[in-house]
């Protein structure tokens, strides 16, 4: 191993790398913090303390957001390896784990979730069943903190095995004081005259739902559902999402409604291919039949 290597692989941390990955992810050094639940100042530190070791600048930093530097487009691509390979150890090491994780960033199952914790209860009561939230795009999977995945946006990724659970309707959601509150349902078109609060990154809203010239003018973009829910109870925009989300998370100050011309979602139980959990089959026959009923 020649000696700089050695010296980077010494001074650089884990933390350093997650905080980097965070905070490109997020887009500002406050968002990566709160998706780690660190401070702005710790995460500035991390980020500042992989550059030193490096001994080049990876983002370019303003007031108001953080670009990549060209050198920090090829650090990302490899921290992101690294932190895989890791998250893949920690799954081989707790294969004598004692509890199932499911992962989800919205709603797990919605109104099915509690059926199948029961369901599945009764038929493996030495093994829990439990849900765990992480805003990611494959729901904690990669992160290793979950042995599957709830997901509703389909993961073209080959390390991942996926089985189609069932659909679900779209929800309307907004401010209890909208006037598009007092309507039993919407449509598309009724969205048009807001903005439309979207979750990028783990949402299932995007423009495409709509017909060119017909889409929400304003776009604000959130991060996980709590503050999705907190824009649209203040009125700042209006927001679209599955039932299962109205199932799970009511809110006071925000009304559901269901949409009538919007295609519904599908929704999918995702694992690694090269290691499936164990009862894996039970789960998904488990997962389906609730969503057949």
């Amino acid at each position: 191993m020649h000696e700089p290597f050695q010296l980077y692989a010494e001074r650089m941390d884990l933390r350093h790398l997650r905080a980097f990955v965070a905070v490109v992810d997020a887009g500002t050094f406050t968002d990566a913090a709160r998706e780690l639940g660190l401070t702005q100042a710790s995460v500035s530190r991390a980020v500042a303390a992989l550059e030193a070791s490096l001994g080049v600048r990876l983002l370019q930093r303003s007031t108001r957001h953080v670009a990549l530097t060209v050198t920090g487009t090829q650090v990302l691509a490899g921290a992101r390896r690294v932190l895989d390979e890791v998250a893949h150890l920690h799954r081989i090491a707790s294969q004598s784990q004692t509890e199932l994780r499911i992962g989800y960033a919205w709603a797990a199952l919605g109104k099915h979730t509690r059926r199948v914790q029961k369901a599945w209860a009764a038929e493996h009561p030495d093994l829990p069943l439990v849900f765990v939230h992480a805003n990611s795009l494959t729901a904690g999977l990669a992160e290793g903190t979950a042995d599957v995945a709830v997901v509703r946006k389909a993961l073209d990724d080959p390390r991942f095995e996926t089985a189609l659970l069932g659909t679900e309707r779209r929800y309307g959601v907004v401010a209890t004081d909208n006037p598009l509150a007092r309507k039993r349902s919407l449509k598309l078109a009724d969205f048009a005259r807001y903005g439309i609060a979207v979750d990028d990154r783990t949402g299932t809203t995007t423009l495409d739902l709509w017909q060119p010239g017909a889409a929400p003018a304003v776009v604000r973009n959130t991060h996980g559902v709590d503050e999705w829910l907190t824009l649209i109870a203040a009125g700042q925009a209006v927001g679209l999402t599955s039932e299962a989300t109205a199932s799970l998370n009511p809110r006071p100050g925000v009304a559901y409604r269901a949409v009538q011309d919007a295609p519904p979602i599908p929704v999918w139980l995702a694992w690694w291919r090269d290691q499936p959990p164990q009862h894996l089959n039970d789960l998904v026959t488990l997962a389906c039949e609730a969503y057949r009923r």
